[in-house]
């Protein structure tokens, strides 16, 4: 349940989300736990267009959730952890004196805490599909996830919000 606190406090301050985060030490288990906990749940938001899609084209729904699964269990993962790495580094050329883990929490952090928005967004893809309505939802969870990633990172690498 602490999880879901910090998430919709995330949405009211999530500088001092970071802080807090990062005030409980270096645990990379937690970060790990963090990103896979967003990953999944980035997974579940692409069920019901798939399941649109699916039922659109006559394809299998079962090969376009393994082939989702595998993206977001396997390979996003991956990718989030060297978004991370370079975000630290520019942080570092840009004076920045944080960690190589704030840099990950904080984008971790940023997906997971955005994610209420993207379970929308896949409801409104799955039920209305393609158009406004679904521009609109997909450009607000990029506002909150560039938001809460850019006020994290600054908080891992400069310590103030």
């Amino acid at each position: 349940m602490a999880v879901v606190r910090d998430i919709v406090a995330t949405y009211r301050g999530p500088g001092a989300v970071m802080r807090r985060l990062l005030s409980m030490g270096q645990r990379e288990d937690r970060a790990l736990a963090i990103l896979m906990a967003g990953c999944v749940v980035m997974f579940i938001a692409r069920w019901p267009a798939l399941a649109r899609q699916a039922f659109i084209t006559g394809e299998e729904l079962n090969p376009l959730l393994g082939g989702a699964l595998l993206a977001w269990a396997f390979i996003a993962p991956l990718l989030f952890y060297a978004i991370a790495l370079l975000t630290h580094w520019a942080a570092r050329l840009a004076g920045g004196r944080g960690t190589g883990f704030g840099a990950r929490m904080a984008l971790f952090w940023a997906l997971l805490a955005a994610s209420p928005v993207a379970l929308l967004s896949g409801l409104v893809a799955g039920f209305i599909g393609p158009g406004p309505g679904l521009t609109a939802v997909g450009a607000v969870w990029l506002v909150a996830f560039a938001v809460f990633w850019a006020l994290g990172l600054r908080e891992a690498e400069w310590g103030r919000t």
